[in-house]
């Protein structure tokens, strides 16, 4: 998988901070599990299967009942689908 540029990846964090409403000069380490969903336009329950199932390497942890996902790692695993164009796709 191709790494990102720290830059790049600072300016997605960013960019979910504001989304979510915080202020970007003092945005959160962690969020919940909501708060990730919200930030990756997925349902709360699609982040479950991705845990149980291992579909995609988006860490996670845990304290107690409640998920927490690290902002810097969702910025990451934002960064590493941008993509400029479908690979295998031909138009006719």
């Amino acid at each position: 998988m191709l790494t990102k540029s720290v830059t790049h990846i600072a300016a997605i964090k960013s960019e979910i901070a504001t989304q979510l409403g915080y202020d970007q000069a003092s945005p959160p380490v962690h969020v919940d599990d909501k708060q990730a969903a919200a930030a990756l336009g997925v349902k709360v329950t699609t982040l479950a299967v991705w845990r149980s199932t291992g579909r995609y390497d988006l860490p996670f942890f845990k304290v107690g009942r409640l998920v927490k996902y690290r902002l810097s790692d969702l910025a990451e695993f934002l960064a590493n689908r941008t993509a400029s164009h479908t690979s295998g796709v031909h138009s006719k």
